[in-house]
């Protein structure tokens, strides 16, 4: 199967079944190289889900995900998870392995290994010492722990970065900085990027596409722009006006 002119990734007419339970219900949706697309809908909504399918964590019960002109279902396991960096809520990390070999697992997976040098730059990039390389996970912080989580995705020199919650479990703070850090790293290695989310704010501020899910289906599909202007229809515009109505509150309390 060919990729559709002008698309990256794309699904065409994808459901997921579990049991009784339809998780996607015939998504067909396209994403260009290098756009940063958000993934919003409230829990259940199929976000995870439609994600994990394209590195195959998850097969569909139906119709095909193509990545690169391939069907990812045609393309080798270990060859299509070396072109797609995975971050995803629970970090993740080894306990037992210290940071500079969690970094190196997919590479060694994959029969070559990372040198010190190599590790030290990946830190460097999500903006953590290279000295850190040698600490445990149980040592660090969680905004640590999960800047390490997208150095390690990093480390096979991905061309799709996947992002399920990255960032859900860090205080404001944290979150804000690590999603800046991320934009930048995406616009640097000019990566295609989808990134699920329950926070419509963070689509907004990060993503240069949002798509809406609900019951399954892609209901939303504009510009964090077209959104904030009232479109998108009446699930996507209940997502916007959470932060719109604390954006208010808080013009109130300035007053």
């Amino acid at each position: 199967m060919t990729e559709p002119a002008g698309s990256y990734l794309s699904f065409d007419n994808v459901s997921r079944r579990f049991g009784a339970v339809t998780a996607v219900d015939g998504v067909t949706l396209r994403i260009p190289k290098g756009g940063f697309v958000a993934l919003v809908g409230a829990s259940g909504s199929g976000k995870s889900t439609l994600l994990k399918m394209v590195n195959r964590l998850i097969d569909p019960s139906g119709g095909n995900i193509v990545l690169g002109g391939h069907n990812v279902e045609d393309i080798a396991l270990p060859a299509l998870r070396r072109r797609i960096g995975y971050v995803f809520q629970s970090i993740g990390l080894f306990p037992h392995m210290d940071v500079g070999q969690n970094i190196a697992i997919g590479p060694r997976l994959s029969g070559t290994s990372l040198s010190p040098d190599r590790i030290g730059e990946l830190l460097s990039l999500v903006e953590l010492e290279p000295e850190m390389t040698s600490r445990m996970p149980d040592e660090l912080s969680g905004g640590q722990r999960q800047r390490v989580g997208v150095a390690r995705a990093l480390a096979n020199d991905p061309e799709l970065l996947l992002m399920d919650e990255p960032f859900g479990a860090l205080d404001p703070v944290t979150r804000d900085a690590l999603g800046e850090r991320v934009l930048a790293l995406h616009r640097e290695f000019g990566l295609t990027t989808v990134m699920v989310t329950h926070d419509m704010a963070e689509a907004l501020l990060l993503a240069d596409r949002v798509l809406v899910m609900d019951a399954g289906r892609i209901v939303a599909d504009e510009t964090p722009a077209a959104l904030v202007a009232g479109e998108g229809g009446e699930v996507a515009q209940a997502l916007v006006a959470v932060p719109r109505h604390q954006a208010d509150r808080l013009a109130e309390l300035s007053r």
